[in-house]
């Protein structure tokens, strides 16, 4: 029973005097878990704040939000702690750095090295602790718990297991590289356009692939134009084979125009030996060109 009053008032003494402090209480706290394939997010509300969530994107590691129904947080640097449970004051708070406020002054965001250290420290009973002012120069501290934290962290994996390996980000301009004046596609390049193949099948609002081929100035124009219509229609030909629909790809060839790097290296030339595919999202029926093929 002692020991239970002296970590009350040592979590108490730990916090700045007269903050106004955030914090739902201990027998209302929940954890949401939601997602899909593109994004997951494990997220605590905070009785009259709003709520604290880790995001984690396809392709990428985790983030930490914290996110106010209203302009609580004032502008400039807030400080993040992974803090001992209130009934943990034996445990150490780990001091985590600062994060950024937003200019709208009702959201900040963690990096993903810090969202890393929270996580690992609400599996070992601390939670998030921000500390900052509000508009009016209060002290103001948000408090995340860690109850109930280990059952929704392993519906959380769960979730981000099922993650594609890439977002749309991260896709959506690709440089594919040709060996010499040859049109065979590498095992890495295969892999890469895979990668897009196996996105394009999850997220149809991405409906339009441009190719553009382009090549070294080795020979003369007009065969370094050809070379470069022959690359961009054996991207083509591995996309088509791989089941996307031929009407949403338009194929562009430009030859030597263009090139990366100046021409003046063999590394330079291997460079500018490419074909670049961009997916972008166009209103339905408005494909360019149906399956265009287009010079420079």
């Amino acid at each position: 029973m002692r020991f239970g009053i002296f970590s009350i008032l040592a979590s108490l003494l730990a916090t700045p005097a007269l903050a106004l402090t955030f914090q739902t209480p201990l027998e209302h706290v929940e954890w949401t878990v939601e997602g899909d394939r593109f994004e997951c997010r494990l997220a605590q509300p905070v009785k009259g704040f709003g709520q604290g969530e880790f995001v984690r994107r396809a392709g990428e590691s985790p983030i930490f939000k914290l996110q106010a129904q209203e302009a609580w947080l004032s502008r400039g640097s807030a400080t993040l702690l992974a803090a001992a449970a209130p009934w943990r004051a034996n445990q150490g708070d780990i001091h985590l750095g600062i994060v950024l406020v937003g200019s709208d002054g009702n959201a900040l965001q963690a990096s993903q090295q810090q969202a890393g250290r929270l996580l690992s420290a609400l599996l070992e009973g601390r939670g998030p602790l921000i500390r900052h002012r509000t508009g009016q120069g209060e002290a103001l501290e948000v408090r995340i718990l860690p109850a109930h934290f280990s059952d929704a962290y392993e519906r959380y994996l769960a979730c981000t297991a099922g993650l594609l390996p890439y977002n749309y980000e991260q896709l959506k301009q690709t440089r594919i590289s040709f060996k010499d004046s040859n049109m065979v596609l590498t095992e890495s390049a295969k892999g890469r356009l895979q990668a897009i193949v196996d996105y394009l099948k999850e997220d149809a609002t991405v409906n339009q692939i441009e190719l553009d081929g382009h090549s070294d100035s080795w020979g003369d124009r007009l065969s370094n134009r050809e070379v470069s219509r022959r690359r961009a229609l054996t991207v083509k030909a591995f996309l088509v084979e791989q089941g996307v629909p031929e009407e949403q790809i338009v194929v562009r060839f430009h030859g030597e125009s263009y090139p990366l790097k100046p021409n003046t290296s063999a590394a330079n030339r291997a460079l500018n030996r490419r074909v670049n595919v961009t997916l972008t999202r166009v209103p339905e029926g408005t494909y360019n060109a149906m399956n265009a093929v287009e010079s420079e």
